[in-house]
């Protein structure tokens, strides 16, 4: 067995190698790295482990460094899963451990793995680690095809889907030239938010690196964008990745009409489940996702020190610490805080 790192010449065999596994979520494709290295200049760190020439298992890794702070290995930052996929336990210990050697080589002091299930392997390396399990991440199984599917929803959610259509909201799929119309709900909606907004060139290099297991959805209202959200896919699953509406037009429900379209699209090409993603239980966010039928699946972020110690990062962990932060950027002028931003989320690895 041989662990090696990932050149970009490994895309081919890596991403064939993910759309075998069951476990495999869109974010393990190897577009993830090349976006994160393109759009952000982060290291991506991607081990494989052959057998003979044949792929066995993989890791992917991004090296996060604040200036003037401490790094981390995070698999993967910018969304819910990462984290190994691999034919054995014993391939997927021998993987953590190659990561844990990087992490010491790069002086980092943590590593954190996102995953369906706690990471047990790290304990064989006698380190600290503490697992974060509060989120879940909404899972619907798609039937046979969209009409399956309707007939399967409650006729308060069908009227709501007809509400939004009959409000005169129009969904279309988009192009990359159609990408500044998202990018504009989407900075808004996180000013709102109180959240520092991902850069565009983060979006461009998602739908570039992609390519077609990325699409773009937008709804409109009077040809002005209200809605909007971008799916990633594998072979057999979809998931949503990032979604944003105006509040101003809410009451119209452009929401509804935009997961509506991503749901009826994945029934109908084959898709076998659809991730809503991440969401703490008994929130907003959960209870429209539990709405389309969806079944929380929890999520296990397992946080490794590597020497011993928490990694200082930027964190909004604290709840009153998170709170006063958003009122904060709440309070900034859009232009400024669409400036702002970018600079500030490429280090935030939620």
């Amino acid at each position: 067995m041989i662990i090696r790192l990932a050149t970009n010449r490994d895309q081919t065999k890596w991403d064939k190698y993910v759309f075998s596994h069951p476990n495999a979520s869109p974010y393990h494709l190897f577009a993830w790295k090349r976006a994160v290295e393109d759009a952000y200049k982060h290291k991506g760190l991607y081990l494989m482990a052959e057998d003979d020439g044949l792929l066995k298992g993989v890791l992917p890794l991004v090296y996060l460094k604040p200036l003037l702070l401490t790094g981390q290995l995070v698999s993967l930052p910018f969304c819910d899963l990462g984290s190994v996929l691999s034919d054995s336990k014993e391939i997927t210990g021998s993987l953590i451990s190659e990561a844990i050697s990087i992490a010491k080589r790069f002086r980092a002091n943590g590593m954190e793995l996102r995953n369906y299930t706690p990471t047990d392997e790290a304990q064989a390396e006698g380190l600290q680690r503490i697992t974060k399990s509060h989120k879940v991440r909404m899972v619907l199984k798609l039937g046979e095809s969209s009409g399956h599917l309707w007939d399967n929803f409650k006729s308060k959610l069908r009227s709501q889907i007809r509400k939004a259509e009959k409000n005169g909201l129009q969904f279309i799929w988009g192009h990359k030239d159609q990408l500044g119309d998202f990018y504009q709900l989407f900075c808004h909606n996180m000013r709102d938010l109180g959240s520092p907004v991902h850069s565009k060139e983060w979006f461009h290099m998602i739908l570039r690196h992609y390519d077609h297991n990325a699409k773009l959805g937008l709804v409109y209202y009077d040809n002005k964008p209200v809605g909007g959200g971008i799916v990633l896919t594998t072979d057999k699953n979809i998931c949503v990745s990032w979604a944003s509406t105006l509040r101003e037009h809410n009451k119209l429900s452009p929401n509804m009409l935009l997961y509506w379209e991503f749901l009826k699209y994945s029934a109908d090409n084959g898709y076998d489940k659809f991730d809503f993603g991440r969401s703490t239980p008994d929130e907003g966010t959960y209870k429209f996702k539990l709405q389309w039928g969806s079944k929380p699946e929890p999520l296990y972020w397992d946080n490794i020190f590597i020497n011993g110690k928490k990694t200082k990062q930027i964190t909004t962990e604290t709840p009153s610490k998170r709170e006063k932060v958003e009122q904060l950027w709440q309070m900034l002028p859009l232009p400024l805080a669409n400036y702002l931003g970018p600079s500030i989320r490429k280090y935030i690895s939620l």
